[in-house]
């Protein structure tokens, strides 16, 4: 498969890359080897771009792929700590529980509008300090905020911008509100024009928009500055239409088969606002004694209305 540089990092990646969180506890919960064995897959099909987070306890499963291969993937991860102790320590997490001595690129995790990046200044520098130390290959930020990822553009010492876009704008923020495609793809272009190695999250809408598959895929993958989409996988032939996507080769009438799909709400993500609630017509979403939201899947009519209000992109389709 053809690899992208991205950005002024030099690091080579394939244009599709691994999304580890859906094999994790808050949505597959798969046993680890079998989330590995899955993991192991696309990288003999030539995937070597992987993404996971402190918060989505995915080390495991990555570690376990990576035992007694050859493989050297490039691995992303992100931590929501907000000063230097707490960031260190999530660095150095990462490095002993991934088994690698280097981090390939570690990021501030889903930076917010107003002053999160102020606040969060204590971590981007320990970010920073491991870089000058050799710890981590190539720094920057995730984002769901089209003013987030403006702003990075302007900041020299990011190298790389993880951005939520896709076709119908799920998911994107702009300040307190929603945010548009058209503002994110201008801010992604700014960002790749400033040098910012960027890839691409929630192409499907979290699984939402996987019924649409090569609108979704074709939408992302030609806006300027994209250097790669994470999608986010469970099971094998999922690899393999994702490879034959990235190689070209993929039949251009495929339709892929949702029919046992069904609606979730990430623990992990959701706030409890109540919009998907609210904006059920068959009341199937519920807040759970956790006060979160939840599905109940006897009354889910899988319409999607749910996942376009919801301000954190929590409603995913698995």
């Amino acid at each position: 498969m053809k690899k992208n540089t991205l950005g002024k990092t030099g690091i080579p990646v394939t244009p599709v890359g691994f999304g580890v969180l859906t094999v994790g506890r808050t949505q597959l919960d798969m046993p680890v080897k079998e989330g590995a064995a899955i993991l192991r897959y696309a990288l003999e099909c030539g995937v070597n771009f992987l993404d996971t987070a402190q918060y989505y306890e995915t080390y495991p499963y990555i570690r376990e792929a990576l035992r007694g291969t050859r493989f050297a993937p490039v691995i992303v991860s992100k931590s929501l700590q907000t000063s230097g102790r707490e960031m260190r320590e999530a660095i150095e997490e990462a490095r002993r529980e991934l088994d690698r001595d280097v981090i390939d690129v570690f990021l501030l995790h889903e930076l917010r509008h107003g002053n999160d990046f102020a606040s969060r200044r204590g971590a981007f520098e320990a970010l920073c300090e491991a870089k000058a130390k050799g710890l981590v290959r190539a720094v920057g930020a995730s984002t769901h905020h089209v003013d987030i990822a403006e702003r990075m553009a302007d900041i020299p010492e990011m190298d790389v911008l993880f951005a939520l876009i896709n076709y119908k704008g799920l998911g994107i923020r702009k300040g307190a509100g929603p945010g548009k495609k058209e503002e994110m793809a201008a801010a992604v272009k700014k960002a790749a024009e400033a040098g910012l190695g960027v890839f691409a999250m929630k192409v499907f809408g979290g699984g939402n928009l996987v019924g649409d598959y090569l609108t979704a895929l074709d939408y992302v993958s030609a806006l300027p500055g994209i250097c790669s989409m994470m999608l986010g996988i469970g099971h094998r032939d999922e690899v393999d239409r994702m490879i034959e996507y990235a190689e070209g080769r993929i039949d251009r009438s495929y339709k892929p088969d949702i029919s046992e799909k069904r609606i979730r709400v990430d623990q992990g993500d959701c706030e409890g606002c109540g919009a998907c609630v609210e904006r059920c017509p068959n009341r199937a979403m519920y807040f759970n004694d956790r006060g979160l939201a939840d599905v109940n899947d006897t009354l889910c009519l899988r319409c999607g209305y749910c996942a376009p209000v919801c301000p954190v992109r929590a409603v995913i389709m698995l």
